[in-house]
């Protein structure tokens, strides 16, 4: 079965529809799919509810999403440098489901092993507990959360092999791993592809049987969320002061 995909558009071909639920990996500007994420915009589709750990930044990531307007809903742990989502969050323009980051990744994780439900103490007594299950263990409170099935998983790897088996570079694998298991059909885009047998099978981070479709992203230009800076000296300021 050939995985391998020419372009991101191709890659979607037939997955995507107006209010489908899609999880995406990548945490700020580290490990998003970008261009899948740019083949969404391309199309049109709209009503989207997308868990992710953010929503990117302004106008990167999933925030050319928020600035089309093709979602509806969030799942996130964290609104964070996006001004667009926390305007439209607080005109009541988006629905917004805040969800703790460790309970989030906890969710899709057991979305995607076939958990449907998890009790943690992770929010009680806040508003995180509203409208929530409760039960007692041990004589400790915990609430209910339901593990996240999506339609749909994109995610963005380093290398995989034409089989699918895909690893993560470092702070990269961040949701992606949660995320690609959480979704009925899951479409990953890396850095480069290498022939099946090529990987050390204990370096695997992610099975090929999660992989449905891949493409090959690069080149990628690395985005900086804060990029700071020191102001320049004069030349020989340095000098004169000594």
């Amino acid at each position: 079965m050939n995985k391998l995909y020419p372009d991101a558009a191709a890659a979607l071909d037939g997955l995507l529809r107006d209010g489908m639920t899609i999880c995406a990996g990548g945490f700020g500007l580290c490990g998003i799919p970008e261009r899948l994420i740019d083949a969404i915009q391309a199309s049109g589709v709209t009503g989207l509810t997308i868990a992710s750990n953010n929503a990117g930044i302004d106008n990167e990531g999933l925030g050319k999403l928020l600035r089309s307007r093709q979602v509806a809903k969030m799942i996130s742990s964290y609104v964070g440098e996006n001004k667009e989502f926390e305007r439209q969050y607080l005109a009541g323009e988006l629905e917004v489901e805040f969800c703790p980051q460790g309970t989030l990744a906890e969710r899709c994780r057991a979305g995607g092993a076939g958990i449907p439900g998890f009790y943690t103490k992770t929010g009680v007594g806040t508003l995180v507990a509203e409208g929530k299950e409760v039960k007692s263990f041990d004589g400790e409170d915990y609430i209910l959360e339901r593990g996240i099935r999506a339609d749909l998983s994109i995610i963005k790897g380093w290398r995989a092999d034409e089989s699918g088996n895909l690893q993560f570079r470092k702070t990269a694998r961040n949701f992606n791993q949660p995320m690609a298991t959480a979704g009925r059909v899951c479409v990953a885009e890396v850095e480069e592809v290498v022939p099946t047998g090529s990987l050390d099978p204990d370096a695997i981070h992610l099975p090929g049987i999660y992989v449905k479709r891949m493409i090959v992203g690069a080149p990628y230009d690395k985005k900086i969320e804060f990029r700071t800076v020191r102001a320049r000296e004069p030349v020989g300021a340095a000098a004169n002061e000594a």
